[in-house]
């Protein structure tokens, strides 16, 4: 026996985004190049290491202008992930964005806007980064730290998604990923 779906539950489901559905016009960001952050006289660069599921990724730390506690978004009418809401960041109308998407770490954004997302995880945060188009934040799983790093150490990406990737820099623990941020908002 089918029920009709009630007078909210019609609204909510023309509010929200259906994959099937297909809307145009919307803004593409436009390819950026990441310039490494080096502090003056050093050969070195800094990135700011996080992870996403079981791995390690980075940004340069120069694109990042601050870290926030994660916190529940505001919901955007029928956004498509990657997009996860937004927030209000000191006035500004910030997007956040699920870079495990573009990863391929996920098949589907989490919940992390509106009435049916649950309270983040106490080590998740949002990367509030620099593009072309302003601010926009990162959604990622914790947050590890600044890391110092000679060109050298970099590998050529090896497989995979390499259009937003950097290089790869082998650390005790595995590998870490450097990818551009611009890349992972697309």
């Amino acid at each position: 026996m089918s029920r009709e779906p009630s007078g909210v539950e019609a609204l909510l489901a023309r509010f929200r985004y259906r994959p099937d559905e297909e809307s145009g016009g919307l803004t593409e960001l436009p390819a950026a190049s990441v310039e490494p952050d080096r502090p003056p006289g050093t050969d070195e660069f800094r990135l700011l290491t996080f992870g996403l599921g079981g791995g390690w990724y980075a940004v340069a730390l120069g694109t990042v202008t601050e870290i926030l506690r994660a916190r529940t978004l505001t919901e955007i009418p029928r956004a498509r992930p990657p997009l996860l809401g937004v927030l209000n960041l000191r006035g500004t109308i910030t997007p956040v964005y699920d870079p495990s998407l573009r990863l391929g770490l996920a098949v589907s954004a989490p919940p992390c806007a509106g009435p049916d997302s649950a309270r983040p995880p106490r080590a998740a945060r949002i990367l509030v980064v620099r593009t072309a188009l302003g601010p926009a934040g990162l959604w990622v799983d914790r947050v590890r730290g600044v890391q110092r790093v000679r060109p050298s150490a970099l590998e050529r990406p090896r497989g995979g998604p390499t259009g937003g990737v950097v290089g790869v820099l082998p650390m005790a623990e595995g590998s870490c990923t450097v990818v551009d941020p611009e890349w992972l908002l697309r």
